[in-house]
């Protein structure tokens, strides 16, 4: 069964895609349960950070079920309804106010790849696996996804994954700047486990204010919300997370932040 699998571990929003016998391609249904297992989570106090993966060992999420494209893609209006809800999906990551970390093993490929690249970081495992397949499918990819290739991988790497439709390895993808770290299978769950906690560790306020910065540097100049970003710093430096951060200093121990 075809399903997003959502659940809450300490301060980890999970959501996990799951279609095991197809390498975890995504369903329509799944698109659009997306954006709404993301803003659950955004709104929830006890979540600091989302993570998204696949279910099982051999694959993130395959790409898109093509099995679904001759009956959600075969006309003009099915094909938009379909694009929106897979538009939405890959906003949901970017939109989200809290940290998005895309945990990677086995196979990434098509709408795995735009999702992945959605997501604030990518941790792989050493044996991730990662394709664009658009040009086999003959599909239209939208400019948003490509400028969001071109921003983290530069031109003439976007040029060379849609261009060849071709294979690549978690060294390729470390070294064209698409992953943040490759990690041995045997301490991958460790790993992650341990960057999650953390980022759990850090302020709320800090980590959305910053999160929302960086996006700003991704639009163009008269799209930027400059004022916004100046308000959440001067959130930050009212807020009782601040004067907590600056009393652990002082006292030599682990602050306690509690997002407000």
């Amino acid at each position: 069964m075809a399903e997003l699998i959502t659940r809450k571990e300490n301060a980890v929003g999970w959501v996990i895609f799951s279609n095991p016998t197809k390498f975890n391609a995504v369903s329509h249904d799944m698109w659009m349960a997306l954006p709404k297992a993301i803003a659950d989570f955004d709104v929830d106090p006890e979540v600091r950070l989302i993570v998204i993966t696949g279910d099982g060992e051999k694959a993130f999420i395959s790409g898109a079920d093509i099995s679904q494209f001759e009956k959600a893609r075969g006309s003009a209006e099915a094909q938009a309804i379909y694009n929106q809800a897979v538009v939405d999906a890959y906003e949901a990551p970017v939109l989200c106010s809290k940290p998005v970390v895309a945990k990677i093993r086995g196979i990434c490929m098509g709408g795995g790849l735009g999702l992945a690249a959605a997501c604030d970081v990518r941790i792989i495992a050493e044996d991730a696996q990662f394709r664009m397949p658009a040009g086999r499918l003959g599909l239209g990819y939208n400019y948003t996804g490509i400028r969001r290739f071109v921003q983290m991988l530069g031109a003439a790497n976007t040029a060379d994954i849609f261009f060849s439709a071709r294979k690549f390895n978690a060294a390729d993808a470390l070294a064209m700047g698409f992953v943040n770290r490759v990690v041995p299978l045997a301490d991958f769950d460790r790993e992650v486990a341990a960057y999650c906690e953390m980022v759990a560790e850090n302020a709320p306020l800090t980590l959305a204010a910053a999160k929302f910065a960086i996006r700003q540097t991704g639009l163009d100049p008269d799209a930027r919300d400059l004022d916004r970003v100046a308000h959440m710093i001067e959130t930050c430096f009212n807020s009782d997370d601040y004067r907590e951060g600056r009393r652990a200093f002082m006292e030599k121990r682990k602050p306690s932040f509690k997002g407000k």
